[in-house]
């Protein structure tokens, strides 16, 4: 059983691998993937061998909280979670800013009441700064509960770093406040004044709120790294209008069952999956697909739920319910992905694992080292030691993978890309070879009939004895046939027997004798004589066409060609794929001539014959030899290939998209889709290494500054305060630098952007003009240029010249200026 949980209480990156080593610890769990940006859980377990409550158990154990998944919207948990962070903050920061001016006034030289300033006054300027902390700790406990409790389960996380950090500031503060008592008592002015000097209120307090307004940001920063998957959820509606007994009835869309028929009006959104059964509109895919333009629909297509209706009056036959139309399954895909973990993150993961702990001891050996063989004072000691705990940041290792993979594969699904998992995206970013389909990939996948060479027969009879076997097959050159008799008006005849061979064609028995369809293997294997024709089928192929033969009763019939057209984008795709120095192979059932005449259009390697089983084998024979290798297909016959290959990719029709046997599926059907995929997994795994890098260059400069190790060296010392600010930026950092993913761009768009713009520069003509000396002028060269047809034009008097937008020719712009009794000196 795979399940997903709730888990609360988690802050950094030691907390989530505290999780997962509590719960895969347990007899009977298989696998656990905590997510630490989702505050989630899923858990593979056996039921038989422990229960729910069991894992619970464990969490709790571990200092956390599991549960079932809520019925809020993330969106809504999250915008409830900042607005108590935000209201926090603001309470911290109205204590703070006096807490802070008061402590550090008298150094400052800051004007202060004057209850606050003499040696008379020590106690009360103390007991002030006292008064201020405690309502900022109290507002910021959670640090300390949640903090001393998974310190006591031995399983420190950051908010032990926190919650140490600022209790030794306080306590400390504490002590000093009553040495100052005790020496005051005594008249001993020079060492109260000694232990006023030694406070850290502020320092307690600053670190408490520097690190929740780090918390805030980086929860207000998490929040849009979800947006992909919030848009979609708004995207699903809530209504649809039913037909029942031929009245229109509005019911909640979870009501609407398979079979009910739903009303579409123009402008509403397609409420789930289904079939038109009257009318037809032209429906924006955009949302699911990426596909700009608006499609055209009409009586028996499908359409897609959620998609909206521009124009046009539908019925649609509901094929699919609420939770499980095509958005809905999108919406798991990319939630899923957004949860998995890259390989690249193990490395995080371990060190996360060790990392409070380490910093713990590392603090108390800076606190001893300091105090011994650096002969400073306990003051100097316990701030080296403070500015260790607070500094570190394990927030900052733990948001650097899950950051940027949720806003990718949310980037992904923008563009109509669906990636199942973070792992698929890290391998799809390491491959060097890519191994095509055919049939639907780099062509069309709707042939066409184009050529009949009937042989021994008429050309009406070879086509009857076509459409009576075609008929029986879903194969597209099948379907292309069988149609292609249909509008002939040509009658056809059924089949006594009919069977398909796999990679070969189709057998029929019809009148008792054997009727024969397919490729020259089939007829080699039934002894049908090819002689005849063996120079025409050498031509035809020479060419890239698909010739299938016929033959009934023995005796070859005649041939029927089938051509199927390459894809707009397949030539360009193929060419970025070039560029990006991968090796391309195409693999078809064609005979290798015809593949030859194709690849050698695209300029690329094939391999024909193939049958769909032995697809898998060409796959792990590049393997085999070192390559990692991209598969594309259909994600139906190519099924075997697309789960050898390292990354499976399909490309298919979006109604469709559960396809299990592929680790990527392309919405739009598109090969140029193949590059973005790969643009995308480029940039995403760049992006992690980024924010992996800074996560641990800041912790490993970070911790020996704030140790004390460059003092002797250069005066470096931390103090506790920019500490916890430096430990707050760091996490915002990483997130911060995950949402640029968020304005990616494919490659091939940001050229066709380029290019668009150098044409609308081409198109502006900047005409040189003398003799213009005032507005009249002006508008009398504007006047003239305007009305030449098609031609918009600007004058710029300081300038001396007119801009020019338009196709036209000089001749024409200077006959026009020169009427007009000025005088043209050309294009600049």
């Amino acid at each position: 059983m795979k399940k997903k949980y709730d888990v609360v209480g988690m802050t950094c990156s030691a907390c989530s691998a505290h999780v997962d080593k509590a719960v895969r610890g347990l007899d009977g769990v298989d696998d656990v993937n905590v997510n630490l940006l989702q505050n989630s859980m899923t858990v593979e377990f056996d039921e038989s061998k422990i229960s729910e409550n069991q894992i619970f158990e464990a969490v709790d154990k571990a200092g956390y909280k599991a549960q079932n998944i809520g019925e809020k919207q993330v969106s809504n948990v999250q915008e409830d979670e900042n607005e108590h962070k935000k209201k926090n903050l603001i309470l911290s920061f109205i204590f703070l800013i006096p807490l802070f001016y008061i402590s550090m006034g008298h150094m400052m030289n800051w004007p202060l009441p004057s209850i606050l300033l003499g040696h008379e006054n020590m106690m009360i300027f103390v007991l002030v700064q006292l008064c201020l902390v405690v309502p900022i700790m109290f507002i910021n406990r959670g640090y300390y509960i949640r903090g001393f409790k998974t310190l006591w389960n031995r399983s420190p996380n950051m908010d032990s770093l926190i919650a140490l950090g600022s209790s030794a500031a306080f306590i400390y503060s504490l002590y000093a406040t009553f040495m100052m008592a005790y020496y005051l008592g005594r008249m001993d002015m020079d060492m109260t004044h000694h232990y006023m000097m030694q406070l850290y209120f502020e320092s307690a307090g600053m670190i408490l709120t520097l690190i929740s307004l780090g918390k805030y940001l980086e929860s207000r920063s998490k929040q849009k790294t979800s947006e992909a998957i919030e848009k979609l959820m708004k995207l699903m509606p809530s209504t649809a209008i039913v037909l029942k007994e031929g009245k229109e009835v509005e019911v909640a869309i979870e009501d609407v069952q398979i079979g009910d028929v739903v009303i579409v009006k123009p402008g509403n959104n397609i409420p789930l999956d289904g079939k038109i059964i009257q009318g037809h509109g032209s429906i924006n895919e955009a949302m699911i697909t990426g596909e700009s333009l608006p499609v055209d629909k009409t009586v028996g297509d499908q359409v897609i739920g959620s998609t909206n209706n521009l124009d046009g009056y539908m019925q649609v036959e509901v094929s699919h319910a609420s939770n499980d139309t095509t958005l809905s399954k999108i919406i798991r895909l990319v939630e899923e992905a957004g949860a998995s973990k890259a390989p690249i993150a193990k490395l995080a993961d371990k060190i996360s694992g060790v990392f409070v702990p380490t910093v713990i001891t590392i603090a108390i050996i800076t606190f001893i080292l300091w105090l011994t063989l650096g002969n400073k004072d306990f003051h100097f000691a316990l701030n080296c030691s403070i500015s260790v705990l607070v500094i570190s940041c394990p927030c900052a290792l733990g948001l650097a993978t899950p950051t940027a993979i949720m806003v990718g594969t949310g980037k992904g699904a923008n563009l109509g890309i669906l990636v199942k998992s973070a792992q698929h995206l890290e391998e799809l970013s390491k491959c060097d070879t890519i191994v095509l389909d055919k049939t639907g990939t780099l062509t069309e996948g709707k042939p066409q009939v184009t050529e009949v060479y009937p042989i021994g027969v008429s050309e009406n009879d070879l086509l009857k004895y076509a459409g009576s076997i075609e008929q029986y097959s879903k194969h597209p050159l099948a379907k292309a046939i069988h149609s292609y008799v249909l509008e002939q008006g040509l009658s056809i005849d059924s089949l006594d027997h009919f069977e398909m061979k796999q990679g070969l064609g189709l057998v029929g028995n019809l009148k008792g004798e054997i009727l024969l369809s397919g490729n020259r293997r089939l007829m080699e294997e039934n002894d049908v004589d090819l002689s005849s024709i063996e120079d025409l089928y050498k031509e035809l192929s020479s060419k890239g066409k698909t010739p299938l033969f016929y033959s009934y009763a023995g005796q070859l019939i005649g041939l029927i060609v089938v051509s199927d057209v390459l894809k707009q984008t397949s030539k360009h795709a193929i060419d970025c794929l070039k560029d990006m120095n991968m090796n391309i192979y195409m693999l078809t059932g064609d005979n290798q001539l015809t593949a030859n005449a194709i690849a050698d259009e695209l300029g690329i390697e094939a391999i024909g014959e193939v049958l769909p089983q032995d697809k898998e084998k060409h796959v792990r024979d590049l393997q085999e030899k070192g390559h990692r290798v991209i598969m594309v297909g259909d994600g139906i016959n190519d099924a075997p290939a697309l789960v050898r290959s390292d990354v499976g990719i399909a490309m298919t029709s979006v109604i469709d998209i559960a396809i299990e046997s592929a680790d990527i599926v392309l919405m739009k059907n598109d090969l140029q889709d193949v590059v973005v995929a790969y643009e995308l997994s480029k940039a995403t795994i760049k992006n992690i290494k980024e924010n992996l890098f800074w996560a641990f260059f800041y912790n490993v400069i970070g911790i020996p500054v704030a140790a004390g190790v460059f003092y002797s060296i250069f005066g470096w010392l931390l103090d506790p305060m920019y500490g916890a600010a430096a430990m707050s930026l760091s996490s915002v950092f990483v997130v911060s630098n995950a949402l640029r993913l968020r304005f990616f761009k494919p490659k091939h768009q940001i050229i066709q952007i380029r290019e668009n713009r150098k044409k609308e520069e081409k198109k502006m003509k900047k005409v040189l003009v003398e003799r213009m000396m005032c507005e009249h002028c002006k508008a009398h060269v504007e006047k003239a240029l305007n009305a030449i047809d098609g031609i918009q034009a600007t004058v710029d008097l300081e300038k001396n010249c007119a801009f020019v937008e338009g196709e036209v020719d000089e001749a024409t712009l200077k006959q026009a200026i020169e009427e007009a009794g000025y005088t043209y000196k050309g294009i600049e």
